[in-house]
């Protein structure tokens, strides 16, 4: 089991995020309009997985606004936030920011995606959620880059994600 920190506490996080060079597991998970997507949906395209807890915590919504911010100059790629938030309030939280390149997924019904990612948090309070993680697939769905923030709290590194797709 991973471990990561919330303001400096331990916090067990389940699964293994898939490896650089890995191909990336399976994934079912729910869209804005509650249809149930999968890799395949984003087939031909490179994707960006900025995983977080919620849209509704400050590091969380500023990362959502950054990954939103790069994907306006990034050709051939999707940029997917995925929490477990329930689809209307990520769709709200995009439409009052008026953020269009991002797209918001959700794991309520799919919690099997958590654990297969290598984020799902167990043994505390935030248990049910996403740990912070971003993970970036070529068009093939082949792990270019992958990085569990040891710190919740703290930011992904982006310039790392960008340099993955720039490779």
């Amino acid at each position: 089991m991973q471990q990561i920190t919330r303001a400096g506490q331990p916090m067990d996080v389940a699964g293994t995020l898939p490896a650089a060079g890995q191909m990336a597991p399976a994934m079912t998970l729910t869209n804005a309009s509650l249809e149930d997507v999968t890799l395949d949906t984003y087939q031909g395209k490179r994707k960006v997985l900025n995983i977080i807890p919620s849209v509704d915590t400050p590091t969380c919504a500023t990362s959502t606004r950054r990954f939103n911010e790069l994907a306006s100059s990034l050709e051939n790629t999707v940029v997917l936030v995925v929490s477990a938030d329930l689809p209307f309030a990520a769709m709200r939280f995009c439409g009052a920011e008026g953020l269009d390149n991002v797209e918001t997924l959700s794991t309520f019904r799919h919690r099997e995606f958590q654990e297969a990612w290598g984020v799902a948090l167990c043994n505390s309070a935030m248990e049910g959620l996403c740990a912070r993680a971003v993970v970036v697939l070529d068009a093939d769905n082949r792990v270019l880059h992958s990085e569990l923030v040891s710190e919740i709290k703290n930011e992904p590194d982006y310039d790392a994600a960008l340099a993955a797709l720039n490779s």
